[in-house]
């Protein structure tokens, strides 16, 4: 009686192909969607600076009578903070009574 068989590799070389391909596949997708969540997770991130920058500057001068001076000052007294290393934030006063001109730019 034969136990083992050596029979042709010819069926197992496109059974492993095809696994080789398919795991490639999921692969690519994976890294695609990766990609895609990190790109809205930069957006979020800069909608909420933008919001908490308003509220912020509005509240400031609310309570003190005029705008934020710069943005160290909103930093120190007020507690902002965000990742410095991915957004660029361009604060520039007009006056005191006028509202602050606030760019931010992803780097």
């Amino acid at each position: 009686m034969i136990r083992f068989q050596r029979g042709s590799n010819s069926k197992k070389i496109p059974g492993f192909l095809f696994s080789v391909l398919l795991f490639a596949v999921i692969l690519i997708i994976f890294l695609l969607a990766t990609g895609t969540f990190s790109n809205g997770s930069v957006e979020r991130q800069k909608s909420i600076l933008s919001n908490s920058l308003s509220r912020i500057i509005s509240f400031c001068y609310a309570n003190e009578g005029a705008y934020p001076e710069s943005l160290s000052y909103i930093k120190e007294n007020y507690g902002l903070t965000y990742d410095e290393s991915v957004f660029y934030v361009d604060y520039t006063i007009q006056g005191s009574n006028i509202y602050p001109e606030v760019t931010i730019i992803e780097k």
